[in-house]
């Protein structure tokens, strides 16, 4: 019988909680404004979408965003393809387009 290695089941328990981590995180963000179609960021006009992108921080690694695409998927709904400059995760952050001032 091999003889038990500690550090290896070490490293192991650390990679587990580190993609726990992630996980979490991930579950986090999509229920964050932006995060889902079903929660948007509300804005008054598209053409503030890309600074408001730039503001935002990526909920991994606090890196900023990079965009990729943007698509209408609907009338007054935007989807911005997003990616972080620092550890290169993709995600989409979503935006409802119409005045937020009471008619």
């Amino acid at each position: 019988m091999a003889p038990k290695r500690p550090e290896r089941t070490a490293r192991r328990e650390r990679d587990r909680a580190a993609r726990r981590l992630v996980k979490d995180r991930e579950r986090l963000a999509a229920l964050s404004p932006g995060g889902a179609a079903a929660h948007p960021i509300n804005v008054d006009s598209a053409a503030v979408i890309d600074a408001r992108v730039g503001s935002l921080r990526c909920p991994q690694c606090d890196g900023s965003y990079t965009i990729d695409d943007h698509q209408a998927p609907r009338s007054g709904e935007r989807r911005v393809a997003v990616r972080c400059r620092t550890c290169h995760v993709a995600r989409a952050v979503w935006f409802r387009i119409g005045s937020s001032a009471a008619s």
